[in-house]
């Protein structure tokens, strides 16, 4: 499909990517949001937890898959700006904890990785069995949005139930983003990251001590360092190149077949130039790109109570209904 224009113009100060992507995770807050917590036991023996919020009116057939990113879970307020908006406007919600994200360590080795789409299958499959929702939209985020493009792309056989999609500040190309993210400019956010993955694989090494080491935890200096010790490793990858070629979302874009619709803004200091797949949104007509000048990572902030993504997200669902 052809580019969509942006109409996304936030205040000036909002228009620095840096307190677009700072501010919302440190001062916004999501009130009068109520998430029941469901529990879904995996095939291979794991568990994942699902946190629900509903509209009003009751038996409503419209429900929202929403997917955190990096080190994210189902409370941060990206995603529960996009469940209160829906749940407002007669759309169920339900946020996937992806492994280990949800405040209890998961049973398995293995956790989560920016390619899991194998545990969204089962978790759509879980839903659509269980529940009688006819119109399913998926929503992810960084992270959770390279997930949802893997899963739509990749070959399986999409439900009937799934209508749309959207990717919001999606690191389709994961070492071009891992690039950027290594840069001086975002040394803040990477050593956020580092600190808390590292604190999740000495809780794991407690677990499972012939796997890991202590040693090994304290040598990772870098996103790339845990990469290689235990993201790939544990996932069945030869290393980290591995797990980023063969995770990365953009190669899948072309197989896309449901409406989806990426927002990525064109300051987000995680994304480098190869995460903003013009080329296949072009030949796609399933495929949606939108790049305003700002909005940094996941910020999109707009005065009021509602974020522009959050917005775009019940615009474009609604639109595919």
């Amino acid at each position: 499909m052809p580019i969509i224009e942006s109409q996304y113009t936030p205040s000036m100060l909002f228009k620095n990517g840096h307190i677009s992507t700072i501010y919302p995770n440190l001062l916004r807050t999501i009130k009068g949001i109520h998430q029941k917590r469901e529990r879904v036991e995996l095939d291979d023996g794991d568990f994942i937890d699902l946190d629900w919020s509903y509209t009003s009116s009751q038996n409503s057939k419209k429900l929202v898959v929403l997917i955190h990113g990096l080190e994210g879970n189902g409370q941060r307020q990206y995603i529960l700006g996009v469940a209160k908006l829906l749940n407002h406007n007669d759309w169920d919600s339900v946020a996937i904890n992806l492994r280990n994200c949800s405040g209890e360590v998961n049973r398995l080795y293995q956790s989560y990785n920016a390619g899991s789409s194998e545990d969204l299958d089962q978790i759509i499959t879980h839903i659509i069995a269980k529940y009688s929702y006819t119109n399913i939209a998926i929503c992810g985020f960084s992270l959770g949005a390279n997930i949802t493009l893997k899963y739509l792309g990749e070959g399986r056989v999409i439900p009937s139930e799934i209508k749309s999609a959207m990717a919001v500040s999606v690191p389709c190309d994961l070492y071009n983003s891992l690039t950027e993210i290594n840069k001086p400019q975002n040394y803040i956010y990477q050593k956020r990251f580092i600190r808390h993955l590292k604190k999740k694989l000495y809780d794991r090494q407690v677990q499972f001590p012939d796997a890991i080491t202590i040693a090994d935890i304290k040598k990772c200096k870098s996103l790339l360092d845990i990469d290689s010790l235990y993201t790939s490793k544990a996932h069945g990858y030869i290393n980290a190149m591995d797990y980023y070629s063969k995770c990365s979302s953009k190669q899948f874009l072309k197989n896309i077949q449901i409406p989806t619709l990426i927002l990525n803004a064109k300051n987000d200091s995680f994304l480098g130039n190869l995460c903003y797949p013009i080329d296949d949104a072009k030949k796609n007509k399933n495929l949606f790109l939108e790049m305003p000048d700002y909005g940094g990572h996941v910020g999109f902030y707009l005065a009021g109570k509602v974020y522009y993504n959050e917005l775009r997200a019940f615009e474009f669902f609604e639109k595919q209904h």
